[in-house]
């Protein structure tokens, strides 16, 4: 199973994955109005990337990870705050604590579960009037817009399941759909917080996040080497060593009914 990959890549993972702008933490902690009185439970946490700031709060946090890896580097990385958790479990067959939560969180994972099953799940765990909050990612066109268009050359070549000619979505064609917590029995008041950052890596840094995608990481061998090595080349040659990557995260809120 491809989120399965993340864990044999923790360290790389927790080194290379940029963290959550505070734009966001910030909001995120506005909505669920965050305090040590707080109750959070963060589903999918990886190495902390949201965990950390989230903690600064000073609530009390637990984090549930799939990954043993993941966890003992969050663990490491969570030491200056007892008030956190973070337990090795699979989400879905996780038994949910007889206290409820204040706010239930996952970030750049949602997509790895099932909605209806995922929702239910949260709800459950969260009290009456808890807020679920949805964090999510996409790569989307800006920065060093010539390098995307080139790479796509070395996708071709290497991964033979990159669609022809692809190109990276403009933030007007990205939007995550919110029909399913909209009609979810379980939520409502839905919001969406939008916001876009760059960026700006070196060859290094870059082939080093692309090792922490599991498209990337599923790769044979052999190909993920051949395309690795043609994108190192046409950074080198053609940009200098460096690159402006564009990222717009979303924040999707809901109220627990």
């Amino acid at each position: 199973m491809l989120r399965d990959t993340f864990d044999g890549a923790a360290e790389r993972y927790d080194r290379a994955r940029p963290r959550y702008p505070r734009p966001l933490v910030e909001e995120l902690a506005r909505a669920a109005d965050l305090g040590p009185g707080s109750r959070v439970l963060e589903v999918a946490p990886g190495t902390g990337q949201l965990t950390v700031p989230l903690a600064g709060f000073g609530c009390r946090l637990t984090a549930v990870e799939l990954g043993p890896s993941l966890a003992a580097v969050a663990r490491r990385n969570l030491v200056a705050f007892p008030r956190v958790d973070v337990q090795v479990a699979d989400f879905e067959r996780w038994e949910v604590p007889r206290e409820p939560f204040d706010l239930v969180v996952i970030a750049t994972a949602y997509h790895w579960f099932d909605p209806g099953l995922f929702l239910a799940k949260a709800a459950s765990a969260l009290r009456p009037g808890g807020r679920l909050a949805v964090v999510t990612t996409h790569h989307v066109a800006g920065g060093t817009r010539e390098f995307f268009d080139r790479m796509q050359a070395c996708y071709e070549r290497w991964d033979p399941a990159t669609p022809p000619g692809l190109r990276m979505p403009t933030e007007d064609e990205t939007a995550t759909d919110t029909g399913e917590f909209e009609r979810s029995a379980h939520f409502g008041d839905v919001t969406v917080w939008r916001g876009a950052r760059e960026i700006t890596y070196t060859t290094d840094e870059y082939l080093d996040v692309l090792l922490t995608y599991s498209g990337h990481l599923a790769l044979a061998e052999p190909a993920r080497r051949g395309l690795l090595a043609c994108l190192r080349e046409l950074l080198e040659t053609r940009h200098g060593g460096r690159v402006t990557k564009r990222y717009l995260h979303e924040l999707i809120t809901a109220t627990r009914v």
